[in-house]
């Protein structure tokens, strides 16, 4: 092969290798869900081609430019003071606002052109040479890609055209993680305003927990709900409804079709006084076949009542993880006793219907009901997980409530953070 033909095919080889990373990049861009995913993905495949040491995302923010911090790199002036505002009159801004890319080559230029601190950054970051690409949004420029690299790179025509190709999907993945940021947020504060303060109680300790999914694209219909049955006369104590339910779903209709059934199951208890919770889970049940159909999912539905020698607790459960009931001497026990899952579209079998059980719950007995997300994980056997619970409240069942929830929730998360919404609802009766 001649020397001319060998340029060519060596030409032509990159030129494919190019196109095999866009498409590469277009790809695996789509399925991101956050900022920080974003930066990691394009890292890595720009990895392979142009082998950069350094890509940054820097985005526009509230009139400012902030980093996307990544913990995982090694400690740098991204991370080292927790530097999130970008300099105003760096080279980076500057991309941003002329809406150009800007190639650094040579730190003496660098230190002239933007000062002392734009040095220093770069420095830090062990760079020799870099470039800031601007990310053309719809409505204007969202941020800036930044690749660095520890020795000269001066950038050819093609690269130039490459880096304007990634900067347009990275864009486009970057807006793509705004939007379902929003929309999660806006389920969540949702799903947090429905979930009332809890009422003091005469009598009983009561604390709940509602923790979000750590992965931040999930959002659910998991609830809890604790609320007097009746009029107060004078200041005894007063029985107490007591619930925590996960509807169907991980979206904005799983958080309303939630908040829907938590008021359909206050109504059923205020229209059906003197009947168990049973009788109540049944009239939603109907309510919810007539009006609400999509609403599937599980609860756990008790009422408490005062007892001379404690509370009694009276639950009917719709196929969710058995509530645990931590005894005065710190043995935990699951309440097994269960029905079918909330189903409204599903006929129940003929002659069957919702079923009660009961307990006494002297002073220092603790109540705890909570829904699959505190159990539940892709890496650990249920039964394991189940075990791991029950001794963790065994060891922490004289904690005061909020802490002992939140340090729960911690230990049941082995470490990587729930992957499911979790809500716990614990109640206690003071030993004396």
């Amino acid at each position: 092969m001649t020397r001319d033909g060998h340029d060519r095919l060596v030409q032509a080889q990159a030129a494919l290798s190019r196109s095999e990373l866009l498409l590469r990049l277009a790809d695996d861009l789509a399925g991101t869900t956050s900022l920080l995913d974003v930066r990691r993905r394009v890292q890595r495949l720009m990895g392979s081609d142009l082998e950069p040491v350094y890509v940054g995302l820097v985005l526009a923010e509230d009139d400012r430019l902030r980093r996307v911090i990544d913990d995982e790199i090694p400690r740098t002036v991204e991370t080292l003071a927790r530097q999130y505002d970008v300099d105003p009159h760096g080279p980076t801004s500057e991309a941003f606002r002329r809406e150009r890319m800007v190639e650094l080559t040579d730190p003496a230029a660098l230190r002239d052109g933007y000062g002392d601190a734009a040095l220093a950054a770069f420095t830090d970051l062990g760079l020799k040479s870099a470039v800031c690409v601007p990310l053309p949004g719809v409505a204007g420029p969202v941020g800036v890609l930044v690749l660095g690299w520890d020795r000269p790179h001066p950038l050819d025509v093609e690269e130039r055209a490459v880096l304007l190709a990634v900067a347009g999907y990275t864009a486009r993945a970057v807006e793509r993680a705004h939007v379902l940021h929003q929309r999660v947020t806006v389920a969540q504060q949702l799903q947090r305003a429905m979930l009332t303060d809890l009422p003091p109680v005469t009598g009983l300790e009561v604390a709940a927990l509602y923790r979000p999914a750590m992965t931040a694209d999930l959002v659910g219909g998991d609830w809890y709900d604790a609320y007097f049955l009746d009029l107060p006369e004078g200041s005894g104590r007063r029985p107490l409804a007591v619930t925590v339910g996960d509807i169907t779903g991980h979206d904005m209709q799983a958080a309303t079709l939630m908040g829907q059934v938590r008021s359909m199951l206050r109504q059923a208890d205020v229209d059906h006084p003197g009947h168990g919770p049973a009788t109540s889970v049944t009239a939603l049940e109907h309510a919810c076949r007539l009006v609400l159909p999509q609403a599937t999912g599980s609860l756990v539905h008790g009422h408490l009542v005062p007892r001379p020698d404690g509370w009694e607790l009276t639950w009917t459960n719709a196929g969710h993880p058995p509530p645990i009931l931590v005894h005065p001497g710190g043995r935990a026990e699951e309440l097994t006793a269960h029905d079918l899952m909330l189903f409204p579209t599903l006929d129940p079998p003929e002659g069957s219907r919702r079923t009660e059980s009961t307990r006494l719950l002297p002073p220092g007995t603790l109540l705890v009901m909570f829904t699959d997300g505190l159990v539940e994980s892709p890496r650990v056997d249920l039964d394991t997980a189940t075990a791991h619970l029950l001794a963790a409240l065994s060891r922490r069942a004289g904690r005061p409530l909020p802490g002992l929830l939140e340090e729960l929730a911690d230990e049941m998360a082995v470490g990587e953070g729930n992957v499911d919404d979790i809500v716990v609802l614990a109640v206690r009766v003071p030993a004396g």
